[in-house]
């Protein structure tokens, strides 16, 4: 005695449901009318309707005079609906909104200058009704047939293509055709066209199938969404019986099975599918193995939503613009990417993904098109009005996200939900503009909320200033020489700069900053800077901390002295003069004094007269003085010649300055620049 497990999405979806109920009305209306082909690929629906009076057609000559045209479910091209209208019949329009979809898009494609690929059954009314739409369409029934169309011309590659699908081709094959364009063509575009209920609908079969002895899918043979179906089964179970109605059953064959699969396509119409269960737990005397009866799981399928309803569903598709969501009825819908989160840095793959269960709320019903906008961020408004007035009444702190600024101040988004935070309490400068805080994540202190006038206001300056208190306390408490912080420069002075090392702020003196010689310390620094600083001291009582930023471990005396030594020439900078000489920077942090007596090989009144500060220079060290970090420099000591080693020993013990020459004829002269003639 087997037991019989339904698979819950099986029948009617939404374009067969809506096509079917536009027919019916136009019978309950007294419209005259037919159907141009089978409205859909059911012969018990079609001979349902022709009991009403409506035929299906497929030529006008069959067609009496003045009588409405109701279009297939599966759409028709525009040549189609161009001769309709002009022979005078009124048209009805049935046609699936998930193939319209197709049709507008293969348009306007096809009028970018692309190429249009279909994929699907060739000889299937909705792929004619897709080609009908473009001038010169590829139609490729697999895989298989587009590499062959490839392969058959290199320069098929290099054209621009679009790959659309028939809405019930098989998910397996839209992926290895989207691989093959991906991998052999330069310039294609591909869009997944497959209608979410067919996927869904497959994919709630193969699993099912899966479990299951045998799998019973009902459907019009004629169906190709029934016919996949039986497919998608056929790959995960060895006995699959593809049945039109309740007497195609092989009631024998399933008595001594252990599980049975029950599904259907969805142009079955569920008074066929509701029989087919009935004949199924009569004869083989057993019960539905789902939680809930063939009953409530179609009365399901069926419902409908409105306006303003909370509806539970799940992510069966996420694109760069909207997340599709089965909400369990023949409405598709989906969630615009905007309508998920107000957060700027909100990115769906780390909240969502397919399988997720997701609540939302239904902002707008298009019962024509069969969809349903929804929002999640509307929803989590509703439910964070609940969250702001415990806030309110706790003054507790919430986080948000800023979306406007006005006159008054900003507003921002705490939960969905519009919070004002007044211009004095956005905790900026007066010189700040407010709109550098646009879309950024705040945190802020709830101080009014008054649900009935629907105002909520907030302050971030009240938060901060906890914070700052809290953080400031923390730092106190752990305080020592020597300990590093990365801090924010606040303020700049001539004689240093103040760094906020967080809810406490200490002073860099100028000569803390940097090891170089420096003017001011804007030279090196600039307010919103982040640095690496360390207690140098502090002042409890005073509540006052010395920072420093130079690198301990870098003391650039002990790489000058490293590469440096006496007698060595250098090219230096000279950073500064002085009425006795000038300072040159050797190596960064380093500096050297040139003396005015060696900065020329003349006398000079001032320093100026042989160099300026920036100017490069080359130098002779002449003297290396370790214990007080002193260095001798001279550029004297490079233009005056080399005496002889030989002549320097001779003339040891002679004064260090000639005061006069005598040459060979006897005459004295004064040497240059110390004095007139004798």
């Amino acid at each position: 005695m087997p037991e019989i497990r339904w698979a819950p999405s099986a029948g009617f979806c939404f374009g067969v449901a809506r096509a079917l109920a536009i027919a019916q009305k136009a019978a309950e209306d007294g419209i005259v009318a037919c159907t141009w082909g089978e409205l859909i690929h059911n012969r018990h629906v079609v001979e349902k309707l022709e009991a009403q009076g409506i035929a299906p057609v497929s030529k006008l000559a069959s067609c009496p005079e003045g009588v409405t045209v109701i279009l297939r479910s599966h759409g028709v091209g525009p040549r189609i609906i161009e001769e309709i209208e002009r022979a005078g019949h009124p048209v009805l329009d049935a046609t699936c909104p998930f193939v319209a979809r197709i049709h507008k898009l293969a348009q306007a494609k096809e009028s970018e200058g692309k190429t249009v690929l279909i994929l699907g059954d060739p000889a299937h009314p909705e792929v004619y009704g897709i080609a009908g739409w473009c001038h010169a369409p590829v139609v490729v029934a697999d895989a298989a047939a587009l590499k062959n169309w490839l392969s058959a011309d290199a320069a098929r590659r290099e054209i621009p293509l679009v790959l659309v699908t028939q809405t019930t081709a098989p998910r397996r094959e839209w992926e290895k055709c989207a691989e093959i364009l991906k991998r052999l063509c330069t310039n294609a575009e591909i869009i997944d066209t497959m209608c979410d209920a067919t996927v869904k609908r497959q994919q709630e079969a193969g699993r099912l199938a899966a479990e299951c002895d045998a799998m019973i899918v009902v459907g019009d043979e004629k169906s190709s969404n029934t016919q996949k179906l039986a497919e998608v089964c056929r790959q995960f179970c060895e006995t699959v019986y593809l049945v039109p109605q309740a007497d195609a059953l092989p009631l024998d064959e399933l008595r001594d099975k252990t599980n049975v699969g029950l599904t259907a396509g969805a142009s079955a119409p569920p008074w066929i599918i509701e029989e087919v269960y009935v004949t199924m737990t009569e004869e083989l005397n057993t019960g539905i193995g789902n939680e809930e009866s063939f009953e409530a799981l179609l009365e399901q399928s069926l419902k409908t939503i409105h306006s303003g309803e909370k509806v539970r569903g799940v992510v069966t598709n996420i694109t760069n613009t909207e997340v599709h969501v089965d909400l369990g009825t023949k409405h598709a819908g989906y969630i615009p990417v905007d309508e998920l989160s107000d957060d700027p840095d909100y990115k769906v793959a780390d909240h969502l993904k397919i399988g997720d269960e997701i609540d939302t709320y239904a902002i707008r019903v298009n019962d024509l098109e069969g969809t349903v906008m929804l929002s999640k961020k509307r929803l989590d408004a509703v439910r964070g009005w609940d969250d702001l007035e415990d806030a309110g009444a706790n003054q507790a702190i919430m986080t948000g996200i800023v979306t406007e600024e006005n006159k008054g101040g900003l507003v921002v988004s705490v939960h969905g939900v519009r919070v004002f935070v007044p211009a004095s309490q956005t905790g900026l400068a007066k010189d700040v503009p407010m709109s550098t805080l646009l879309k950024t994540k705040v945190k802020l202190r709830i101080t009014e909320v008054n649900r009935a006038r629907r105002r909520v206001v907030g302050s971030i300056r009240a938060y901060q200033v906890e914070e700052r208190r809290a953080l400031s306390e923390a730092i106190w408490d752990n305080i020592e020489v020597g300990r590093h912080f990365n801090g924010v420069v606040k303020s700049i002075m001539s004689y240093g700069t103040f760094v906020d090392i967080g809810g406490v702020d200490g002073m860099v003196h100028i000569s803390e900053l940097t090891w170089s010689r420096i003017a001011h310390p804007s030279e090196v620094v600039k307010v919103g800077d982040k640095l690496d600083v360390y207690v140098l001291s502090f002042d409890r009582e005073k509540k006052k901390i010395s920072l420093g930023h130079k690198e301990r471990g870098q003391d650039p005396w002990s790489k000058f002295t490293e590469t440096y030594h006496v007698g060595d020439t250098a090219k230096v900078r000279v950073v500064k003069l002085m009425p006795f000489g000038a300072f040159a920077e050797v190596i960064p942090g380093v500096d050297g004094l040139i003396h005015i007596s060696q900065l020329s090989d003349r006398r000079i009144v001032r320093p100026a007269d042989a160099v300026m500060e920036g100017q490069t220079v080359t130098v002779k060290i002449t003297e290396i003085d370790n214990e007080r970090k002193k260095i001798s420099l001279s550029i004297r000591a490079l233009l005056e010649p080399e005496v002889p080693e030989a002549e320097q020993a001779s003339r040891a013990g002679e004064p260090d300055e000639i005061v006069a020459i005598a040459d060979e004829s006897g005459t004295t002269t004064v040497a240059e620049g110390l004095g007139e003639e004798e």
